[in-house]
């Protein structure tokens, strides 16, 4: 598979896997200590990390750094709407179903030439 592609869906995995670090906890929240929800989260935290930065420093010499970053923290927003919708079971109003398209369509618009 070509980096073009390859470093786009490594990092929106990363965004998959911080954001089920960030809120997935939440769904054990009555059985789950803090402590418990804090040692799964930094186990979950660790393969996002290398596919962070694994993705980074191959998609150097195809996109800039902020194309990388802006990408990262658009689908990162959207995974974590995605995840506390489904997983979570919490509403989503269409309002912010529009803003999260409207993500969508700037991640096309920031990392495609």
């Amino acid at each position: 598979m070509q980096r073009q592609f390859l470093v786009p869906l490594m990092l929106l995995a990363s965004s998959v896997l911080m954001s089920f670090a960030w809120i997935g906890h939440l769904k054990y929240e009555k059985v789950w200590s803090f402590w418990t929800a804090l040692a799964i989260s930094w186990l979950i935290v660790l393969p996002e990390y290398l596919l962070n930065v694994s993705a980074v420093r191959m998609g150097k010499d195809i996109y800039s750094g902020a194309q990388m970053a802006s990408f990262n923290m658009c689908s990162g927003v959207i995974c974590v709407a995605l995840i506390s919708r489904f997983f979570l079971g919490e509403p989503m109003s269409g309002r912010q179903l529009l803003g999260f398209t409207l993500m969508f369509v700037s991640i096309i618009l920031i990392t495609y030439k």
